[in-house]
C-alpha cells in the first residue's frame, strides 16, 4: 500500500491516480488541483490509432468511454498557393480537453482516487506531509513549480520556440486533419485545424515571431487579434466566427511561444518527514514537451503515467529502482518523440524556406518532416496518392510519360550530363595509391560501384601536388602518368556501365603528411613528412600534428594555378564530373573556419574576406570546366565560434555566383575539439536549408543506409542527390539489392542476370 499525491489534475496526474487505484485498491491516492473541474485551457487533443489501443491495455473501462467521444478520420489535406492535397490513411482520433479530463476524473472518483480541486499547491513539502505521501508526482504542467523549485536536480532546458500561437475554436468542422497557409504583405501564417467534437473544431492559428510583430497583433487586443485571424482564413471559415479558450477571456496570454522543456533528471528525493525519503516524480509537460505540429503532448503524458505504474509494479515494493526504471525507459521513447517534433517544428517555423515549392512537393515535404513518415511508410498509407506524386515527380524530371518509379531512380541532368539515377557513391579515401598513381584497387573498387547501378560514382580526394596529400597512399592528379591510369578506369566505367563518373580535387592543407587511415589516423608519418601550408600556422593535433605555414599570396597563386592544372587533367582522363574539396578542414576549408583563419590581412577576419581565397579557385577552376562542378563543404564546425547552418547558406549563395552548380553538404572535422550529433541522416536537415534557401541544388550526405530514406530525401525536395560512403563499402551492389528488395525494375549488367533472377526469386518467396 502506498500514499501518492499527484500535484496537477491534468491527464498524467489523473491518469496515472486511477491506474495506482486499480493496480491496487489500497493505495491511497489524492489529485490536487488548482482550478475547478470543469476548467481547462485549449479545445481538442489528438492521439493516434496506437495510443488508444496503449490505452485499452492499460484501463479498458476509461479507454472505452474515451472511444465513444472520439471523433476519428484518416486524411490531411494540405492547403497551399489555391490548391489543397489530400492524403490518407493516417489514422487519427481527436476528443475535447475537457472531456478528456472529465471521462479521467469520473473514472477517479469511481476507482475511488480523492479529488480535490480549487487548491493551489505553493509548497509540495507541506502536501506531502499533510497526506503522509510516500511517492509525489509532479503533474503540473509546461510551467511547472515544482520543476522550477528544484532545478538545480531535474535541470530543465527549456527553449522557447521561434514561432508565436494561439489556440482557437470554431463551429466550422474540417472532416480532415487539416493545413492551411496563408500569406499576406507581413508573411506567412499557418493553421493546425480539425474536428474534436460534434459541431467544434480546433483551429490553431501560428506565425513566426517577426511576422507575428510586422503584423502589429502583439498591439492588437484579443478580440482584435482573433478577428485578424477571421480575416485572413476567411476562405476557409466559410462565415464562421473563431472563439477563445473561456480561460483565455479572463486575462491568460492568448499568443504565446511553445516552450521545448528537456530534464535531465525525472526523480528527485526529499524528506518532508524526519527520517523518510520521498521521491518526487515528473510526469507529461513537467518533464517533457513534443510541439503540437505532431499531436503528441497528451499521448506522451499518458504513456507516463502507463510505464511508471507498471515499473513500480515489476519492482515489487523497491521505490528507488521502480523510479530508474521509469525515467530509463521513459526517456528514450520521449526523446524518439521530441527528435521528431523538433523536425515538425522547425520545419513549421520555416514555412518560407519551402514557399518556392511546387504545392505537390510541398504537401510531401510537410507529410514527411518528422522524419516518421517515410516515402514507403506513405505507400502503406496512401498508395493512389503515393503513385500520383511518382507520376508528377517523374515527370518533373524529364521522364515520359510519366511513370511509376521511386523518385531515387529518376533522372538528373546537369550541364548536358545526365545521370540515370540520384545515388551517389560517395568520394571515400582508399589509401591504395602509389605516389598518385591509381591501380587496380581503384579500379575494380570504383568499376563494381558502378556495376552495382549508382547513377554518379565519385572518386575520391585527389591531391593537386605531392605536398597537397593527406596520406602516401592518397590518390594524385599532377602527372601525365596519373592522368593514364585514370583513363583506365572512366573507359571502363563508360564502356560497361550507365554511371557517370566524377573525381574530388582537394589540397590536405594542415591535414597533410599523416599516417593512412588504417594506421594512426590523423597523426605525423614517423619519417618523411613533407612541409604544410594552411590559412594560419595552428596544427590540426595541437602539440602532435605539424604547424603548418601561414599561405602568401605568392603560394595561393601557385595552388590555384595547380588546381586549375588537375581540372584540365580531370578533363583529359574523361571525368564526367568535377568536385572541389572545400570542407573538413583541408585547405579551402581552413580558409573558410573562423577556428583555422586568424588572418588579419584581406583574406581574413569577416566571411566575406574568409571566402576570398576558395572563390577565386573555384573561379579559376569554372573557367577550364564545362561540365558539372560542385563543391564539398562542412555546413558546420560542430564547435562554439565556428562555421554554423546559417553561414552554410552564405557561403553556397556566394559559391553560387562564381559557378559552382551544386553543394555537397557534409559537416565537422575542420577541429577535433568538434562535438557532433550523430543519427541517422542527421546532415540531411542542413542540405535542406542550403538548398531551400540559397537556391543551389544540393547533395545529401550522412548517415543514409536505406532506399526509402533516399526517396524520402529526393522526393521532398531536401537534396537532389543522395551520397552514400559506408553502404557502398560493404555492398558494391546496394542500390541493385534494395532495389530488387522492394520490387523496383532497375538495369543489371547483363553478366549478371543470372544473380538478378535468382534474388528476385528468394525475395518473392519469403
Amino acid at each position: 500500500m502506498m500514499n501518492i499525491v499527484c500535484i496537477g489534475g491534468g491527464p498524467a496526474g489523473l491518469y496515472f491516480g486511477l491506474l495506482m487505484k486499480r493496480q491496487n485498491p489500497q493505495n491511497r491516492v489524492v489529485v490536487v488541483e488548482r482550478n475547478r473541474p470543469y476548467d481547462t485551457f485549449g479545445w481538442g487533443v489528438v492521439f493516434s490509432d496506437a495510443t488508444l489501443h496503449n490505452l485499452r491495455r492499460a484501463d479498458p473501462e476509461s479507454a472505452e468511454t474515451i472511444a465513444a467521444e472520439f471523433s476519428h478520420w484518416d486524411d490531411i489535406d494540405v492547403h497551399f498557393k489555391g490548391t489543397c492535397h489530400r492524403s490518407g490513411g493516417h489514422g487519427f482520433i481527436g476528443i475535447g480537453r475537457k472531456k478528456l479530463l472529465n471521462i479521467l476524473q469520473d473514472r477517479c472518483l469511481e476507482l475511488g482516487v480523492e479529488l480535490v480541486f480549487e487548491t493551489q499547491v505553493t509548497d509540495d513539502q507541506d502536501i506531502a506531509r499533510q497526506y503522509q505521501a510516500d511517492l509525489v508526482i509532479a503533474s503540473d504542467g509546461i510551467n511547472s513549480a515544482v520543476r522550477t523549485r528544484y532545478e538545480e536536480v531535474f535541470k530543465p532546458d527549456i527553449d522557447p520556440r521561434r514561432c508565436r500561437f494561439v489556440w482557437l475554436g470554431t463551429k466550422k468542422i474540417f472532416d480532415a486533419f487539416t493545413f492551411l497557409f496563408a500569406e499576406n504583405e507581413h508573411g506567412w501564417f499557418q493553421v493546425h485545424a480539425y474536428q474534436f467534437q460534434e459541431g467544434l473544431s480546433t483551429f490553431i492559428v501560428e506565425t513566426t515571431e517577426e511576422t507575428w510583430l510586422k503584423a502589429g497583433i502583439d498591439q492588437m487586443s484579443q478580440e482584435d487579434g482573433i478577428t485578424y485571424c477571421e480575416n485572413l482564413f476567411a476562405p476557409w471559415l466559410e462565415g464562421e466566427k473563431l472563439m477563445a479558450n473561456a480561460a483565455h477571456l479572463r486575462g491568460a496570454a492568448i499568443w504565446i511561444r511553445f516552450p521545448r522543456v528537456i530534464c535531465d533528471n525525472w526523480v528527485h528525493w526529499t524528506q518532508p518527514t524526519s527520517g523518510k525519503d520521498v521521491p518526487i516524480v515528473l510526469m507529461g509537460d513537467a518533464a517533457h514537451t513534443a510541439h503540437f505540429s505532431i499531436g503528441s503532448g497528451t499521448k506522451l503524458a499518458l504513456e507516463d503515467a502507463i510505464e511508471l505504474c507498471e515499473s513500480l509494479k515489476t519492482a515489487k515494493g523497491d521505490l528507488r529502482n521502480g523510479l530508474a526504471h521509469y525515467q530509463q525507459v521513459r526517456s528514450v521513447e520521449v526523446l524518439k518523440i521530441q527528435n521528431a517534433a523538433r523536425n515538425s517544428t522547425e520545419w513549421f517555423e520555416n514555412v518560407s524556406r519551402y514557399e518556392n515549392l511546387a504545392p505537390e512537393q510541398f504537401a510531401y515535404s510537410l507529410l514527411t518532416r518528422s522524419q516518421r513518415i517515410s516515402h514507403e511508410n506513405l505507400r502503406v498509407r496512401d498508395t493512389p496518392w503515393l503513385e500520383k506524386y511518382e507520376q508528377w515527380f517523374a515527370a518533373q524530371a524529364g521522364v515520359t510519360p510519366p511513370v511509376n518509379i521511386p523518385p531515387m531512380l529518376t533522372p538528373y541532368q546537369l550541364r548536358g550530363v545526365t545521370l540515370s539515377n540520384r545515388v551517389v557513391a560517395s568520394p571515400t579515401l582508399l589509401y591504395s595509391a602509389n605516389q598518385g598513381v591509381v591501380e587496380d584497387f581503384h579500379l575494380v573498387h570504383l568499376g563494381s560501384r558502378a556495376l552495382g547501378g549508382i547513377g554518379l560514382v565519385m572518386a575520391e580526394m585527389t591531391a593537386i601536388a605531392p605536398d597537397a596529400r593527406v596520406t602516401e597512399g592518397c590518390a594524385g592528379l599532377w602527372n601525365d602518368e596519373q592522368v593514364s591510369a585514370w583513363q583506365r578506369i572512366t573507359t571502363f566505367i563508360h564502356q560497361n556501365t550507365s554511371a557517370k563518373i566524377g573525381i574530388q580535387l582537394g589540397h590536405a592543407g594542415r591535414r597533410g603528411s599523416t599516417q593512412r587511415g588504417w594506421e594512426n589516423e590523423n597523426h605525423p608519418l614517423k619519417e618523411g613528412n613533407w612541409p604544410l601550408v594552411s590559412a594560419s600556422a595552428l596544427p590540426y593535433l595541437p602539440n602532435i600534428s605539424q604547424t603548418p605555414a601561414e599561405l602568401t599570396e605568392a603560394q595561393m597563386a601557385i595552388i590555384t594555378n595547380q588546381f586549375v592544372a588537375a581540372a584540365k587533367r580531370a578533363e583529359a582522363a574523361g571525368f564526367d564530373w568535377l568536385e572541389l574539396q572545400a570542407g573538413h578542414g583541408y585547405l579551402l576549408s581552413s580558409f573558410i573556419s573562423p577556428l583555422t583563419n586568424q588572418r588579419t590581412d584581406v583574406y581574413g577576419g569577416v566571411l566575406e574576406n574568409r571566402l576570398r581565397f576558395p572563390l577565386a579557385v573555384i573561379s579559376a577552376v569554372r573557367q577550364v570546366w564545362s561540365k558539372p562542378l560542385s563543391v564539398r563543404l562542412s555546413s558546420t564546425d560542430w564547435v562554439d565560434g565556428g562555421t554554423t547552418v546559417d553561414d552554410a547558406v552564405q557561403i553556397a549563395r556566394a559559391m553560387k555566383q562564381v559557378g559552382v552548380d551544386m553543394v555537397d553538404c557534409s559537416s565537422g572535422e575542420v577541429s577535433p575539439q568538434q562535438q557532433p550529433v550523430y543519427g541517422r541522416m542527421y546532415q540531411t536537415p542542413m542540405a535542406d536549408r542550403i538548398r531551400n534557401e540559397a537556391g543551389v541544388p544540393v547533395i545529401a550526405v550522412g548517415a543514409i543506409t536505406h532506399a526509402d530514406q533516399v526517396n524520402s530525401i529526393i522526393a521532398a525536395g531536401r537534396a537532389d542527390l543522395c551520397a552514400l560512403s559506408r553502404p557502398l563499402l560493404s555492398d558494391p551492389a546496394w542500390l541493385l539489392h534494395e532495389c530488387a528488395r522492394y520490387g523496383w525494375e532497375t538495369q543489371w549488367p547483363a553478366a549478371y542476370e543470372y544473380g538478378r533472377q535468382q534474388l528476385t526469386q528468394s525475395l518473392r518467396s519469403r
